[in-house]
């Protein structure tokens, strides 16, 4: 029994993980520096487990409030950044950004944020799931850190070979996370 509440802890982190990795590839499109894959990470991996912390924490009259508003927060800061993402890609700042940080803090902390809003709803129910809440906060933080570096070195990789193409490819998907999770929550 405590096996499998460990694997359905190991299967939710790395559910949670995904939306942090897509972002984390679709950012390193536009040629991202190697520490700043490990910024990414380290923000993607601390946020995920440091919201389902918060979550774990306030208990289920929380997440009735953080579901009526999370699913807009995300759709808007995705929306948003894919946005700049294809503005950036059709004037051809690409090659130029290559040797610049991707990103800077404040858009670090908002593509931590929207990519980990599901992990601050899921936290709630990390007390019935049968592993430790802590051991599977450390596993959702821990998880997403690993991803998102593998996705952003992935996007670093084709970007590299596939410049302002892979970089709006990126910023649509971006847009299309955002999308798919406002749909999921009011469809």
């Amino acid at each position: 029994m405590y096996l499998r509440a460990v694997l359905d802890a190991v299967v939710l982190a790395i559910a949670l993980a995904m939306d942090a990795t897509a972002v984390a590839a679709a950012r390193g499109t536009a040629g991202m520096r190697g520490r700043d894959a490990v910024w990414m990470a380290i923000a993607f991996g601390g946020f995920q487990g440091g919201m389902a912390a918060i979550g774990w924490g306030a208990g289920v009259g929380a997440s009735r409030w953080i579901e009526t508003w999370d699913h807009w927060l995300a759709f808007g800061l995705l929306s948003a950044i894919g946005a700049k993402m294809l503005y950036e890609a059709a004037r051809g700042d690409v090659e130029e950004a290559a040797a610049e940080p991707v990103f800077g803090l404040r858009t670090l902390l908002l593509l931590a944020i929207a990519t980990s809003i599901d992990a601050l709803a899921a936290g709630v129910s990390l007390p019935v799931m049968g592993a430790p809440p802590w051991l599977s906060v450390a596993l959702i933080g821990g998880v997403s850190f690993v991803l998102s570096l593998a996705g952003a070195h992935a996007g670093r990789v084709l970007g590299d070979r596939f410049g302002r193409k892979l970089e709006a490819a990126g910023g649509l998907a971006l847009i299309a996370i955002g999308v798919k999770t406002l749909l999921d929550h009011v469809g």
